[in-house]
């Protein structure tokens, strides 16, 4: 029984053989060096959107974004006033989209974000998707941190918006990252880099030769048929006769 088993190629073992770590189809594990530079990135836009954040709130309080130049409370402005720095609470979305009644809807896509990026993090073995995820990830934190701890209340937190340019909402570094993740993501996406290092083959557009013989292989039309000849006797022989 074992040699027609083995003849035959079915395992000796009495176990399935499973599909190996190369086949397709099957998920392989995170590369430890992309899963550490997605956590690195996401811990140094949470830090750096802490820490700003926390300077603002102690030495730019009093900064309006709408107060003008002359007044007292004035933001602070630079590169001759491209950018303006001040002190800005935001109960929505990054961009200060949304009002008060979306907070905890804001709240709980973040946590969402936050979820799906953990799980994802198994998959990534693409550096460019790691820190596309770690830029979204730490700006998703950072935004959250301020819902949670931040006044009036858990989860209902304002968000702290410092950084203005012309004709644009007020954000702060956590808008900047989410963005930025964003866009790559998108752009990942377009060129067809996937998670798991692959690449996903374009479909390659027909070609003339193709054409030439897609026509060639198509059944030849039929011509049509001439007038149908009346029925009768042979000009060349008589009813009856035998034709002498």
């Amino acid at each position: 029984m074992r040699v027609l088993q083995a003849a035959r190629g079915a395992p000796l073992t009495g176990g399935a053989a499973g599909p190996g770590p190369d086949e397709p189809g099957v998920s392989r594990p995170a590369a430890p060096r992309r899963v550490a530079l997605l956590v690195g990135i996401a811990v140094a836009v949470l830090a750096a959107d802490i820490v700003s954040k926390a300077l603002v709130v102690a030495n730019w309080s009093d900064r309006s974004c709408v107060a003008g130049r002359n007044s007292p409370s004035a933001p602070v402005w630079l590169l001759g006033g491209f950018l303006k720095l001040c002190e800005s609470r935001n109960p929505g979305a990054a961009f200060s989209i949304g009002g008060p009644s979306e907070t905890i809807l804001f709240t709980a896509i973040a946590v969402g974000v936050i979820t799906f990026i953990v799980r994802s993090a198994r998959r990534i073995h693409s550096l460019a998707w790691a820190v596309a995820l770690g830029l979204l990830l730490g700006g998703a934190m950072g935004n959250l941190t301020d819902r949670i701890f931040r006044s009036p209340a858990p989860f209902r937190g304002w968000v702290v918006d410092w950084i203005e340019l012309p004709r644009w909402p007020v954000f702060n570094l956590a808008d900047s990252a989410i963005v930025c993740g964003g866009v790559l993501m998108v752009l990942l996406a377009m060129r067809g880099h996937r998670l798991d290092g692959t690449i996903q083959p374009a479909a390659p557009p027909p070609s003339a030769p193709d054409a030439a013989d897609a026509s060639a292989r198509q059944p030849a039309a039929t011509p049509p048929a001439g007038p149908a000849r009346p029925a009768g006797p042979r000009p060349d022989r008589q009813p009856g006769g035998d034709g002498r």
